[in-house]
């Protein structure tokens, strides 16, 4: 049994003193997806506002490009979250995905597990959905990738590169 609590029935207030995070210590990992399409040896990715405030995530990446992602939803499946995100962003249906990879991705304020999917299924041309987001998108040789790229897409593409589910990074 828990011990009890004492409680002040006084007309006091109580103070407690509670230590302060850092913001660092705040924080909670989120949960991401990047959803690499392909058509005839090119990806896809869209260029991100290049306006912090617009292109806004936890994990930066103003004016890079990305692949269609976003974040987990409570109660999606990675697929789920991959088949919203991609129609979000691109108009593009996505039929079918496989889990590709994972990549723990981490700056100094955010730290995010990324599930690279590959959309092994899909419909449509991309369109840009969200201009205040992505104010293009484009296919790209995968052996001629633009720069910048925002590292959560790149490490998903040095996975599916590597034909490796997980490499692990400082």
């Amino acid at each position: 049994q828990a011990p009890r609590r004492r409680s002040c029935l006084r007309a006091t207030t109580w103070k407690t003193e509670i230590p302060r995070m850092t913001e660092k210590e705040n924080n909670n990992v989120g949960v991401g997806v990047g959803v690499l399409i392909l058509r005839e040896g090119k990806v896809l990715l869209g260029k991100r506002h290049e306006n912090p405030t617009k292109a806004s995530s936890a994990l930066k990446g103003a004016g890079t490009w990305t692949m269609p992602g976003g974040k987990l939803k409570f109660g999606e499946t990675f697929e789920e979250a991959a088949y919203r995100e991609t129609l979000e962003e691109t108009g593009m249906k996505v039929n079918k995905t496989n889990v590709l990879c994972i990549n723990n991705d981490k700056i100094e304020f955010a730290h995010f597990i990324t599930i690279g999917l590959h959309a092994a299924d899909y419909e449509g041309e991309p369109k840009v959905m969200e201009p205040d987001r992505i104010t293009e998108w484009r296919w790209f040789d995968l052996e001629k990738l633009p720069s910048p790229l925002f590292f959560p897409s790149e490490r998903v593409l040095e996975n599916y590169k590597k034909n490796q589910f997980y490499l692990k990074r400082n």
